[in-house]
């Protein structure tokens, strides 16, 4: 048995936006160890990349190594590490991050003995979202990366089977014991965190959004979901109806988490992580997105998406028409995304 190692940095929404192009590897090299090098986590909150795909079978390990170590000691350990592996391939899956970055992890995977090397973006089209003439969105980075590994065959991304978390029943026990309260009725989950200020929409927006949703639906259900961190949050907007709502922030791992949403009417949250794993789980997905990034590049996939992506702050973007979205999403089934 080979082995081949894949190299992809982030964390969970940067994992599940690759998911597609894991199961193509999966499906081209079935009999090879596939081992992920990719880096520390960044901070408590952010989940290995391990957290994410565990038991999936689409990835058999990974190696992980501090992102941006110039240690001599470290990267000679790294390198040592990965030459006894003697992989028959290495397959380059992470971000764009500048031709002269990949050349120089071209030279270092080549110092591992590496000979073929898949998908490392060496042309200023694969180092590129590709922008559409008419909108002048970026191409979803989902799909960049399935254009940058071309060479393993096409990733039909609307097939759903390539977005399978392939979640085990103890992950889907899990959810139906912490959703136990709710008695299967439908629930919304919600996600009100994130990684930076820019990308917070306030509590008071958040609040507002709330009220007005219990106003309209009275037996509204819902689900926070998120890291320890959002608990505080979580818990002062579940006061609002305290019998209607679970605080589960920081009580499940990020499998569990995506066992719960894909038992979700719908999802509302921030761009974050949680947000890629309901999309992931065929959920849809209410986003609001802060104007750091262009539009689509980092939105979930899919069509039944309502994402709010302003060209100012993300706090202008207007609670009623977040309120909007929601009702609409819960009132009929979606039919395609809209770039609000």
């Amino acid at each position: 048995m080979g082995t081949v190692l894949i190299y992809r940095l982030g964390s969970l929404g940067d994992t599940v936006l690759c998911l597609p192009c894991l199961h193509r590897i999966a499906e081209r090299f079935p009999d090879s160890q596939r081992i992920v090098i990719t880096n520390k986590p960044v901070s408590t909150s952010a989940p290995h990349l391990s957290d994410v795909l565990a038991g999936s079978d689409l990835i058999n390990g990974t190696i992980d190594y501090r992102v941006g170590s110039r240690s001599p000691l470290e990267l000679g350990r790294l390198l040592l590490q990965l030459r006894m592996l003697k992989a028959e391939a290495l397959i380059y899956l992470t971000a764009a991050r500048g031709e002269s970055v990949v050349r120089r992890d071209i030279r270092f995977f080549r110092a591992c003995g590496i000979t073929r090397i898949i998908g490392a973006p060496v042309t200023s089209d694969l180092q590129t979202n590709r922008i559409d003439p008419v909108t002048g969105d970026e191409e979803q980075e989902c799909a960049r990366l399935a254009r940058t590994i071309a060479e393993l065959g096409s990733i039909d991304l609307d097939d759903r089977a390539y977005w399978d978390l392939r979640l085990t029943n103890i992950e889907r026990r899990v959810a139906d014991d912490v959703l136990e309260p709710f008695g299967g009725r439908h629930f919304v989950a919600v996600n009100m965190g994130g990684k930076s200020v820019e990308n917070d929409w306030g509590e008071g927006n958040w609040q507002m959004l709330m009220s007005d949703l219990h106003s309209r639906f009275s037996d509204l259900q819902l689900a926070f979901v998120g890291a320890a961190s959002d608990a505080r949050r979580a818990m002062m907007l579940a006061a609002q109806k305290p019998e209607q709502s679970l605080n589960l922030c920081g009580k499940l791992k990020p499998r569990e988490t995506a066992a719960v949403l894909s038992r979700a009417r719908l999802f509302i949250g921030h761009d974050s992580g949680p947000l890629h794993l309901a999309a992931a789980c065929n959920v849809p997905c209410v986003g609001i997105y802060s104007n750091q990034q262009k539009p689509r590049k980092w939105h979930p996939y899919g069509m039944w998406h309502r994402i709010f992506h302003p060209s100012g702050p993300i706090s202008s973007v207007p609670v009623d028409r977040v309120r909007n979205a929601v009702v609409s999403a819960l009132s009929k089934e979606p039919s395609r995304c809209q770039q609000c």
